[in-house]
């Protein structure tokens, strides 16, 4: 499945890529490349996966070789959002010598991190597919990185949240905590509609099925549903079939791979999981000599 890699995430990654470069280089440049490399040598050289996953980043790794070096061609050999198998080479990379060493760290943070958020995403969605419910991330994310994360996590088959704080209500615990004009969830809710722009989604959380039956009153347009086991989650969708079927159900708070399923088989249509971007670990991807060339 390919990912739009779009403007908005073309912009988020031109940024990182100017950080990342810069920790490597600062005003100095490659002190390793500059001694030892000649400046006459080319190379053609893969990105070769290690395990199997899900492709992620590969439009930010032309574009770190783009920034380092314009003459340097990348050749994507599969697109994002593809699988992967071990010792499958997902793009070839030739120029210059001293620019494929420089960027190659840089390149690989990118890729193996995003692909890595995929992979993990891919299990999830793998492990609740033919019930009715999707799974989410959350905004537990890098600070930078959460336009590219989640852009990773649709390719790996997964939906996206609200993106920050500024497109989309979520009342949870705290706010209700803080709020001092009434002890009605429901009352929360028709307050923070009455007082967003018009079409913003207005979602609250609850962790009891009484919290749940008060929160209907308001007509969110999702409920989310905190640290609930199997049981309260069956009997939250019941009441909510009953009293509100419009609204959907989100379950959040310790979900696993062990778990998922069962969760999703409860009814709920959004289960969402900090740890697609917060816990995923890297996808091993190399840097796989292919051939040296001599420039005249």
């Amino acid at each position: 499945m390919e990912e739009t890699f779009g403007q908005r995430e073309q912009a988020a990654a031109e940024i990182l890529i100017g950080l990342g470069l810069s920790e490597d280089l600062e005003t100095v440049g490659d002190l390793t490349c500059a001694a030892l490399i000649r400046s006459d040598e080319s190379a053609a050289v893969q990105v070769v996966a290690r395990t199997h996953g899900i492709l992620a980043g590969s439009p930010i790794g032309r574009m770190v070789f783009a920034r380092l070096d314009p003459t340097v061609q990348w050749d994507a050999h599969r697109r994002d959002g593809d699988s992967v198998e071990p010792g499958e080479a997902v793009a070839t990379v030739t120029g210059p010598l001293a620019s494929l060493l420089t960027g190659e760290r840089t390149m690989l943070n990118f890729m193996t991190h995003l692909s890595g958020v995929a992979s993990l995403t891919r299990r999830f969605a793998d492990a609740i597919r033919g019930t009715r419910a999707v799974v989410l991330d959350t905004r537990k994310t890098l600070p930078g990185w959460r336009v590219l994360e989640k852009y990773a996590v649709r390719c790996g088959g997964g939906t996206n949240h609200r993106m920050g704080l500024y497109d989309g209500v979520l009342i949870k615990d705290n706010h209700l905590a803080a709020w001092t004009e009434s002890d009605s969830i429901a009352h929360a809710v028709i307050t923070a509609r009455q007082r967003s722009p018009q079409g913003v989604s207005i979602e609250v959380e609850v962790d009891s099925v009484a919290q749940l039956r008060d929160a209907l009153q308001g007509k969110p347009d999702i409920v989310l549903l905190d640290n609930m086991d199997l049981q309260t989650l069956r009997e939250s969708v019941g009441v909510r079939n009953e009293f509100a079927p419009e609204v959907l159900l989100e379950a959040s708070g310790g979900v696993t791979l062990a778990t998922v399923a069962e969760i999703a088989q409860t009814g709920v249509e959004r289960i969402s999981v900090g740890g697609l971007t917060h816990s995923a670990p890297a996808l091993d991807l190399a840097f796989d000599w292919k051939s040296r060339i001599k420039r005249d």
